[in-house]
């Protein structure tokens, strides 16, 4: 049990944050186990709530906690890795590491491309494209928030029920080649409708991929921009000198 110094020039937060930590690292806390609450904990160690709270979601923002609306804090999974190199869908990442794909459309139209996107996607203003919001979960823990953009007259007949399944391998299916994509990342934090619905506490760190994909004839297949749960997901980068 935890002996809180208060004589210490180590903040009482951060004693009791280093304090989880360690309990995390020694697997005495595994992940998807539950914390008790910030009244229990203040009860435990004999401290405010405030400070509770400050040494939890200093957890949380470092990755070690996830905090669920209307459920509790819980121990965090371990992150997903991600190699950024060599082109895949996010349903051929998520089965590859052994866990179920699913995502939940939030949203499905046919719109005219605006100036932005029409850029992104080297197309003329006002090309008919899908967008699509989605709502991509492994094993039904939200792990991103993807809005993608697609010209109509490549896929013609894609239908929103296809749009909840991997919409690389669709593509493939129906004739188009894959050959590659550039992507940009950015970390920001989350807004209180992205929070809520990645299940993460307003202004957690999320980061942010744009990404162009491209068919085998140079043309623009995808214009996408997701954002990854920053408690979820380490990349790794391969690189070689040039």
């Amino acid at each position: 049990m935890l002996e809180i110094d208060k004589q210490s020039p180590l903040p009482i937060y951060y004693q009791i944050e280093a304090y989880l930590k360690q309990q995390i690292d020694d697997g005495l806390l595994k992940p998807g186990d539950t914390l008790p609450s910030e009244r229990e904990f203040s009860e435990q160690f004999h401290v405010s709530r405030m400070t509770i709270r400050q040494a939890i979601m200093n957890l949380v923002n470092a990755g070690y906690l996830s905090r669920q609306k209307g459920r509790g804090t819980f121990v965090a999974s371990q992150k997903i890795a991600m190699t950024l190199s060599g082109l895949t869908s996010f349903s051929e990442e998520i089965k590859h590491r052994g866990m179920r794909p699913l995502s939940r459309l939030l949203s499905y139209e046919v719109i005219p491309a605006t100036d932005r996107i029409a850029q992104q996607l080297s197309i003329p203003n006002q090309t008919p494209v899908y967008e699509m919001k989605r709502l991509r979960l492994a094993d039904d823990h939200p792990l991103a928030l993807e809005t993608a953009y697609i010209p109509v007259h490549l896929l013609p007949d894609l239908t929103q029920d296809d749009a909840t399944g991997s919409i690389y391998a669709y593509a493939e299916q129906h004739g188009l080649r894959l050959k590659n994509a550039t992507q940009t990342l950015e970390a920001r934090s989350a807004g209180p409708e992205e929070a809520n619905l990645l299940t993460i506490s307003p202004n957690a760190p999320v980061l942010l991929i744009d990404q162009r994909t491209y068919l085998e004839d140079g043309s623009m297949f995808e214009y996408s921009r997701s954002l990854f749960r920053g408690d979820s997901y380490s990349f790794t980068v391969a690189m070689d000198r040039i």
